[in-house]
């Protein structure tokens, strides 16, 4: 492709609203022009590399057995009633309704539409195991689109579904992604480690989110350096140190003016923050009479601990859980910096597991300006439900080998599911084992959005100057710059030359004919980030050569012009072999 004839504009500066270094380098190399917030079109460059990724996402899908299809993005709101996720799921929900009235759901997902398939078409035990998957628009509604390509709302993913007649099929073929996704992640040229997540509005019994680790993340990671244990802060566990035993002491009230916070009330008693007693208000819609209803919820955590709301809204089972306000928690009869479950009646209580082990806590005396002193649990207040509802933090021990824990940011770019049976229950996905007893079909259920990976990509590999590709997934492999040469025949033919050359012996490149000054040429040369330039000059043409550069190296060396072929294909190789030398082996963390 000539740089003349390409749709493509580079710019010089960034947008205003570009702040993390992907969205302002995607957009000023011109690879992705937004639309509206979180709507974005692909140009050329963009495309081209999109594409790249998605084939590696077709040949890992296709080596453990998958069969491509696509599946629409609209669909009747029907199947998504049917497996009550168009109650569960809310304003993220894209629904319309067609012309004739009838409720319509834009994609989010495909778990329902690939129900419906299977329950059509799987009648035997015979047509199983199957594991199908697609490349389709998906459309989520984020309030909060952020950060060029890595939170959007329409996005493209590669989700496919796994079929089983049995929870070991299930296991082989969840075990077999674990791994794939790894070699697509590696073979795109982005470090990621597995953690154990929340199974979320998908459901089943067990979920994977693989994270490329990064400041720009908006997911908190626990892990453990000594033994290798990692999850996402929304369910990790931590081990719990119960305080030293204590005699109840009788409960006493005592002024604490100005006290809102923990840190003031323990600052003010003069006492560590682990004798206080945290109350955190919620509301949470709650299944009730075949639908929902809002419930305030009344948590109670240790004052030197976080209160952790994938927890909490995973005991409650709720479909939604939000801050109560101030009127709300007025209502209850409670004082907001002053509360507690204390005397308070018809409130849902949560504590977490420590609390009962907890002897003499100070609480809110539900009064302003006042605390309670020696609040113990069983005596002065009970719980609903006593259950583990706070947030590890660093430091705190690991709940494997008690070694500290610390936190990291990531984003998250692929996922992984144990649907188990809960679509195929919901919507009637049985066959007949060889004894002839029905049966429902096990699923599974694997995400990754090309996108969000090539933004990530883009964060990984990159300098001031501009992009730098993996080989894997460049645009293009090579990018000619010819000096001079619509002033100079000489440069232009031999630049033309080279270029028909390294096209026609099966090479990608990107040539840059147009008559800019050298610099002009160079620095889109650099922010657009091809991993091999080859330079065409007076100067290099008087020693009958071609001035060679890695995008990833500030070396230049020239290349005689007989040899530029051997010399590119070769080092092309190697940068296919580093990354293939990156694609290893990674042990399952069930």
């Amino acid at each position: 492709m000539r740089v003349s004839q390409l749709f493509n504009v580079t710019l010089r500066e960034a947008p205003a609203e570009a702040e993390v270094a992907s969205h302002q380098l995607l957009v000023r190399a011109g690879f992705i022009r937004q639309l509206a917030a979180g709507i974005f079109s692909f140009m050329p460059l963009g495309r081209r590399t999109l594409t790249k990724i998605e084939n590696i996402m077709r040949e890992e899908m296709n080596a453990i057995g998958g069969q491509e299809v696509t599946m629409p993005v609209v669909h009747p709101a029907d199947i998504w009633k049917e497996t009550q996720r168009w109650y569960q799921i809310g304003s993220e929900m894209g629904r319309f309704k067609d012309k004739n009235n009838r409720d319509m759901v834009l994609a989010m997902t495909h778990e329902e539409v690939v129900a419906d398939i299977v329950r059509k078409d799987i009648r035997s035990y015979r047509q199983l195991p199957r594991l199908i998957y697609h490349i389709q628009t998906k459309w989520r509604d984020d309030p909060r689109p952020r950060a060029g390509l890595i939170r959007v709302r329409e996005f493209t993913m590669k989700d496919s579904y796994s079929l089983d007649a049995d929870w070991e099929g299930l296991d082989k073929q969840y075990r077999a992604h674990y791994q794939a996704y790894f070699n697509i992640f590696h073979r795109c040229g982005i470090p990621v480690i597995a953690v154990k997540s929340d199974v979320g509005m998908m459901g089943g019994q067990m979920a994977h989110e693989y994270m490329y680790l990064t400041p720009i993340g908006e997911d908190t990671i626990v892990l453990c350096d000594s033994c290798g244990y990692s999850a996402n802060r929304q369910i990790a566990f931590f081990q719990k140190t119960p305080p030293p035993a204590e005699m109840p002491l009788p409960a006493e009230k005592v002024y604490t003016p100005n006290a809102k916070t923990i840190e003031a009330l323990a600052n003010y008693l003069q006492i560590p923050k682990q004798k206080t007693a945290k109350a955190v208000f919620m509301v949470a819609t709650l299944p009730a009479d075949g639908g929902y209803k809002e419930a305030f919820v009344f948590a109670i955590v240790r004052g030197d601990m976080e209160l952790n709301e994938t927890k909490l809204a995973n005991v409650l089972k709720a479909k939604d859980l939000r801050p109560a306000t101030e009127e709300e928690i007025l209502a209850t009869g409670a004082v907001p910096g002053y509360a507690s479950p204390v005397g308070l009646k018809d409130v849902l209580v949560v504590v977490d597991d420590l609390i009962p082990q907890s002897p003499n806590l100070v609480a809110g005396a539900n009064e302003e300006e006042y605390h309670l002193r020696n609040v113990n649990y069983g005596r002065d207040f009970q719980a609903n439900l006593v259950a583990d509802i706070v947030a590890a933090q660093d430091g705190d021990p690991c709940i494997r080998c008690g070694a500290p824990l610390r936190t990291a940011r990531g984003v998250e770019v692929g996922n992984i599911f144990k649907l188990g049976t809960r679509y195929s229950d919901a919507m009637g996905c049985t066959f007949l084992d060889k004894d002839g007893v029905e049966k429902p079909i096990i699923m599974g259920s694997y995400g990754i959005g090309s996108g969000r990976l090539m933004a990530c990509i883009a964060e990984e590999h990159h300098d001031e100057q501009g992009l730098i590709w993996p080989i894997t997934v460049a645009p293009y492999q090579v990018i000619i710059v010819s000096i001079g040469g619509h002033q100079s025949e000489k440069v232009q033919a031999a630049a033309d030359a080279l270029y028909q050359e390294l096209v026609s012996k099966g090479l990608e490149v990107l040539y840059d004919d147009r008559e800019e000054s050298p610099g002009v040429k160079f620095m889109d040369a650099d922010l657009i980030g091809i991993p091999i330039r080859l330079t065409v000059s007076e100067r290099t043409l008087q020693q009958n050569s071609v001035e060679f550069k890695r995008r990833d190296q500030s070396e230049k060396r020239l290349v005689p012009v007989s040899e530029v072929y051997g010399v590119v294909k070769s080092e092309i190789d190697l940068l296919h072999q580093a990354i293939q030398a990156k694609v290893v082996e990674v042990p399952f963390e069930g």
